[in-house]
Parts: structure tokens; sequence; C-alpha cells
């Protein structure tokens, strides 16, 4: 999947993995009562700033704070665009 996004500098995109649709006991949540994810594989990363080099690489799968990044939607698709200092580890 090639998207025409170029991050600027210490900024990623990232595509965040689809919410749980059962619980661990097999019960079905509903629209409503799930969580926003906080894990996702980032698509484009930016070039970085002078002083601080990017440490992650496209295909990376990290997690994220549950409110970090701006929310965007291309070709029907969602991503998030968020710094590289909002990502809290690589998985």
């Amino acid at each position: 999947m090639a998207v025409n996004i170029k991050p600027l500098a210490d900024r990623v995109l990232v595509e965040p993995k689809e919410a749980e649709e059962k619980t661990a006991s097999g019960l079905y949540i509903p629209d409503t009562a799930k969580e926003k994810p906080q894990r996702g594989k980032i698509v484009a990363v930016g070039s970085g700033k002078k002083d601080e080099p990017m440490e992650v690489k496209v295909s990376d799968e990290v997690l994220y704070g549950k409110y970090s990044g701006t929310e965007i939607t291309i070709d029907g698709k969602d991503y998030l665009i968020m710094r590289q200092s909002d990502i809290l580890a690589v998985v």
C-alpha cells in the first residue's frame, strides 16, 4: 500500500490497529463500548530534526498514547499523524 504523504521533521504517519471485537472470554463488544486503539503500524516517517534523528522506521509496530496525534482520513482509511516523541514503544 502506497500513501502519498510525506510527514515533515519528526512526525510519523501511523495506521491504527482495529479495535478488539471480542473479550478474552468470547463476549462481543458493541461499537459504543470499544476503546480507542493504542497500537498501530508506521506507514511513513519524516526526515527527523537536525539534533534528533528518527528512531522508528516504516513497518514498525508501535504503542502510543490514547489521545496522541491528529486523526486524518485518506482514501477512506483512518490514519494518525504524530510526533516521534508521542510514541511510547516499538513492539
